[in-house]
């Protein structure tokens, strides 16, 4: 696969050019790379239109990374560092093979409600072929399934996991994300406006425990 040219030559990190504007802080510039890149897709997010929305001028991002793709690859790197941390966290909790997958699929959908325009940047990217799907499945897919799947292929063969291919096993649980992030369709189908913080906490919750549910039975507790 070719790989992706630097659109120009780097000055050092963070080196002011004559004239330019202060430049946000690290984070915030980040933050509105995922914003951008989500709203536009990566063709459409120009690098005049990604220095308009970061606020920064117009040689900032090729300054500051090097390129658009390492522009991007930093932005997507310091959303899924947490998500990281969070999936060990719960791959060292000596939860047992059900509760570690609940805990999982809750937490997937906690995260798209935390970072709601981060499931839209996922979906735009898994349906093309590119080194950033190689660069999401390298950081995000495989560190998600890999202590999932001994986990799972017990439950499988205990007969509490339908023996479904991962692959269809994974897009069960990842589709229906589309309720937390396509909200025109939403309100019209009855979701109460206006979209608030908890409101988006409890639908990811429903989502998780149908999901869960569907694959695991009911919790006991539920």
């Amino acid at each position: 696969m070719a790989t992706e040219e630097p659109t120009g030559a780097a000055r050092r990190p963070g080196r002011p050019g004559p004239g330019s504007r202060p430049a946000p802080d690290e984070a915030e510039v980040l933050r509105r790379g995922v914003e951008a890149f989500a709203d536009l897709g990566y063709e459409r997010a120009s690098a005049r239109e990604l220095a308009r929305r970061l606020g920064v001028s117009h040689n900032f991002i090729n300054d500051r990374y090097g390129s658009k793709s390492r522009f991007w690859r930093a932005a997507v790197d310091s959303v899924l560092e947490a998500d990281q941390r969070e999936r060990e966290r719960l791959a060292g909790a000596g939860l047992d093979d059900a509760e570690l997958v609940r805990a999982v699929i809750h937490h997937f959908y906690r995260s798209a409600v935390e970072v709601p325009l981060f499931g839209r940047l996922l979906a735009d990217e898994f349906g093309r072929e590119s080194e950033r799907l190689d660069h999401l499945h390298e950081k995000y897919v495989a560190p998600t399934l890999r202590p999932l799947l001994p986990a799972v292929e017990r439950l499988m063969a205990a007969g509490r996991l339908p023996r479904v291919p991962v692959d269809v096993l994974f897009f069960a649980v990842i589709s229906p994300v589309a309720g937390l992030v396509q909200l025109p369709l939403a309100h019209r189908l009855g979701r109460a406006e206006p979209v608030t913080r908890d409101g988006q906490l409890r639908t990811a919750r429903q989502l998780a425990d149908l999901i869960a549910d569907g694959l695991l039975g009911r919790h006991p507790e539920s």
